[in-house]
């Protein structure tokens, strides 16, 4: 299956948001390939208050002035989370959420480690389902650390995005999760795939407090 090429990233952030949902995170540990399909992502914009870019440079966020393709790690509430940069600088994709994924490429043990690697915080084995609802969720379950990955590049050896061409057929739009009010909280740069919000990190369908979402379709070539 083909690593997505570094020009793939060099899309807009909302327009890179979308096209990453249905493709798949690979990440090998020892011998063991793990992987898992991108199901929510969020963009973000050097010139919108929610990003981290706009807080200006320094040497952590170095990342997201970067080229397109360039891994931008940093701690949320003391974990690891995952964004790559895309068109233009300060603008980056977070992958919100994922879901585990197995095909000739995992062993039978892959889920088992991703399991070891992310037990409930009682000890027990967490659900499959709930391996990877979450930011830091999905980098505890594929072993991915800021000190690791941060201002780095995809490597076909042991981190990267695949793309096996399933797409999905409806895409919802909605607000972004945990941006302060005065941060443009109201901007609808989150994407989730329709066929997992059950999966997702928060379904908007759902929510008591209404908040705005609508469904769109991804453009196929």
């Amino acid at each position: 299956m083909p690593r997505l090429p570094h020009s793939f990233f060099n899309q807009d952030a909302c327009t890179l948001a979308k096209q990453l949902l249905g493709k798949i995170i690979r990440r090998k540990v020892g011998d063991l390939w793990l992987s898992a399909k991108i199901i929510e992502t969020e963009a973000y914009y050097l010139e919108e208050k929610g990003s981290h870019a706009s807080l200006g440079f320094t040497e952590k966020r170095k990342a997201l002035f970067m080229s397109p393709g360039t891994i931008y790690m940093y701690y949320a509430r003391g974990k690891d989370s995952l964004n790559v940069s895309c068109q233009g600088e300060g603008n980056a994709v977070l992958i919100k959420s994922a879901f585990p994924f197995e095909d000739h490429l995992t062993s039978h043990n892959s889920i088992e480690l991703m399991q070891k690697l992310n037990p409930l915080p009682s000890g027990l084995i967490r659900p499959v389902t709930k391996l990877c609802n979450g930011q830091t969720l999905l980098c505890c379950s594929l072993d991915l650390k800021v000190k690791d990955w941060d201002q780095q590049q995809f490597s076909s050896q042991d981190f990267y995005f695949d793309d096996i061409k399933q797409h999905p057929e409806k895409i919802v739009q909605t607000t972004r999760l945990g941006i302060p009010k005065g941060r443009d909280e109201d901007l609808e740069y989150r994407f989730i795939d329709y066929n997992y919000l059950t999966h997702c990190t928060s379904n908007p369908t759902t929510k008591r407090k209404k908040v705005p979402w609508s469904i769109i379709t991804l453009d196929k070539e």
